[in-house]
């Protein structure tokens, strides 16, 4: 990931939540805003222990002191930022009627490793009892959508948060985030996200999306289809909406062609199966699982277990032919098949759209 995909996925981070469909300040939903990594006054976060008045990443690294930090924010629907570029040093925050700080420090261990602690601070002190404070007002005073982006200078390098080699699990172990939920974020591991929704070690945004729809972590396609459908009173009410509404209706307009439809409706790659070491999911001829043997192309009866859901207790006793054959990070084996008698069996293959089996809900026919 090159910094400008950083850039483009801290973006689409930054405004997931700010506002939901239909996008109208009307809305329910909108009125009572829900947003992630929001960091509280400390005198309304000291009300609740799911309330915080700071956003803390801690990460490992090695090769470098080299270490700076960026925040990324909103505070009153405008995105804020920061920097702080040596440890040691901080910069003092002032958004509007927010207060804050931004540090960065870095410890020395033994072996070479470095724990690098970067944190933001909200200090805004409040003018209202915290207790008489709503939380429509202790919003007006907070950092919302909290994220940081610690970076470090070749030739260092950071140790995954979330799945750390041998070498470093003892001292990410001791690492304390708070707040947010930090992980690799370049392919050189140069960079970490501390964000404020889970997220796996190098994650990206699909190559098909045409830009952050504020629900970005939905479907982006269902989303544009929305858009198209609003009413023409939803439509005038938003011709008033702030800037950063306007402009996501614009690009949610302007990607709702036909062709643009078809690119976002999803896709699945698939291959000849290739030495292991080369491929993500394996796709697999023959396994065995259970004690018993599955092979590419060989007839099933589907026996759905109590925990699929109700739908699928429908295709119970159908026959079906095995497509695919994958087996994922945990060695779990996951049949794909398609029903025999479903007339579009043949429109399935070849679109790739399968139905997901464990090889105990299937029996030989």
């Amino acid at each position: 990931m090159t910094v400008t995909q950083l850039d483009a996925l801290v973006d689409t981070l930054l405004w997931e939540g700010h506002q939901l469909y239909p996008y109208t300040p009307s809305a329910t939903k909108n009125l009572t805003p829900t947003p992630f990594g929001i960091v509280y006054p400390p005198a309304y976060a000291a009300g609740s222990p799911h309330r915080f008045a700071r956003s803390r990443v801690q990460a490992i690294a090695a090769g470098t002191d080299d270490v700076s930090v960026e925040l990324h924010c909103l505070v009153d629907g405008e995105e804020r930022t920061a920097a702080v570029g040596a440890p040691g040093e901080e910069a003092a925050l002032a958004f509007g009627g927010v207060r804050g700080v931004l540090t960065l420090d870095v410890e020395r261990f033994d072996g070479g490793l470095r724990r690098v602690t970067a944190e933001v601070a909200n200090t805004t002190k409040l003018l209202l009892d915290a207790e008489a404070l709503t939380r429509a007002q202790a919003l007006d005073r907070s950092l919302l959508s909290v994220h940081l982006v610690v970076r470090c200078a070749a030739p260092g390098r950071f140790f995954s948060p979330v799945d750390p080699p041998p070498e470093a699990a003892a001292a990410v172990m001791a690492c304390v985030s708070v707040n947010t939920h930090p992980v690799l974020a370049t392919p050189a591991d140069d960079a970490v996200l501390g964000a404020a929704i889970f997220l796996p070690d190098h994650p990206r945004l699909a190559p098909e999306s045409r830009g952050s729809l504020f629900d970005a972590t939905e479907i982006e396609e269902a989303l544009v289809l929305h858009v198209a459908a609003l009413s023409d009173a939803e439509r005038a009410e938003l011709a008033d909406a702030d800037p950063a509404v306007r402009a996501m209706l614009a690009r949610a307009a302007a990607a709702a062609t036909p062709n643009d439809i078809m690119a976002l409706h999803g896709r699945v790659t698939l291959g000849d199966p290739a030495p292991a070491p080369a491929r993500e999911v394996r796709g697999e001829e023959r396994v065995v699982a259970d004690g018993r043997t599955f092979v590419r192309g060989q007839h099933v009866v589907l026996r759905p277990g109590p925990r699929r859901g109700a739908t699928d207790h429908l295709l119970a006793g159908r026959r079906a032919t095995v497509e695919r054959i994958y087996v994922d990070y945990d060695d779990d084996v996951h049949l794909c098949v398609t029903i025999d008698d479903d007339p579009g069996q043949q429109l399935m293959r070849d679109i790739g759209r399968y139905l997901y089996f464990k090889p105990d809900e299937v029996e030989a026919p």
